[in-house]
């Protein structure tokens, strides 16, 4: 059976984690996690469900500090920085948004510059120009003015998304960030993370669900088991035959796309009975 081992993790990339321990109260989701994340790279984490994958995107975004190991960005130990810091330095959409009542989408846009602001300085011009252009990337910026709960699911997590711009950081994380929606929403979101990697050249981390929508898109990725990295790397390492049957338990043939030339898994079809 063919092994793809995790590699372990370096100082040379801006964010990496070593023997972490993850745990929620008196649970363990994970132990001894090893963890780079390449540079300017859109990783995707997958495996099935409650194997610790957004676990280990929370620990890496700082909202859940490890029961042992560290997890570091830019040298420094994550969970010993100040908020603000952290936040100017990695955005994060986390997989339920809720926004306040009443909140237009530039407000809530808005938001996203929160870490840039100080006691000497306020909202400026130059946060105006930010905000504005997170909506023209995002495909947003029609609906300023329009309140962000009269909006569809596509619609809301492209302003989530423009928030996380707005942030104007070179590292940002999505936990699940097609959850809810349809296809054509799924492909839309998933194309603009690839465009923000590809013409802006940041680093983007992303729990996803659909192995062949991973694969198509990412340029690594980590599959995780039972709280494990059990394989990482580039795709056609990763999502082979062997390994979606030993991390799913799905029996499948891996083919290329026909449009990407990315590795597209096909499971078996159940053979009836006469």
């Amino acid at each position: 059976m063919e092994q793809t081992i995790a590699e372990p993790a370096t100082s040379t990339t801006r964010l990496h984690a070593d023997a972490l321990t993850l745990a929620y109260d008196g649970r363990t989701v994970a132990e001894d996690l090893a963890v780079a994340i390449p540079d300017r790279s859109f990783t995707v984490i997958v495996g099935p469900n409650a194997c610790g994958k957004t676990t280990l995107l929370r620990a890496l975004a700082r909202m859940l500090k490890p029961r042992k190991g560290m997890v570091y960005l830019d040298g420094e130990v994550i969970t010993s920085m100040p908020a603000k810091q952290v936040a100017r330095r990695l955005g994060l959409l986390p997989q339920s948004s809720i926004a306040p009542d009443g909140i237009t989408v530039a407000d809530l846009v808005a938001r996203g510059r929160y870490p840039h602001q100080r006691l000497l300085r306020q909202w400026s011009r130059e946060d105006a120009a930010v905000v504005e252009r997170s909506m023209a990337a995002t495909g947003v910026a029609d609906l300023a003015e329009r309140l962000v709960d009269e909006l569809s699911g596509g619609q809301r997590q492209r302003v989530w998304m423009a928030m996380a711009l707005a942030q104007e950081t070179d590292l940002l994380l999505l936990d699940e960030p097609t959850t809810y929606l349809d296809i054509a929403h799924q492909i839309d979101i998933l194309d603009l993370c690839a465009e923000l990697h590809a013409t802006e050249g940041r680093t983007l981390v992303a729990v996803l669900h659909d192995l062949n929508h991973a694969a198509r898109y990412a340029t690594h990725m980590i599959a995780m088991r039972g709280g494990e990295i059990v394989a990482s790397g580039p795709p056609e390492e990763v999502v082979t035959a062997e390994n979606v049957e030993r991390i799913f338990e799905l029996p499948c043939r891996v083919m290329p796309d026909p449009e990407t030339g990315t590795p597209l898994v096909i499971p078996k079809a159940v053979r009836k009975s006469a």
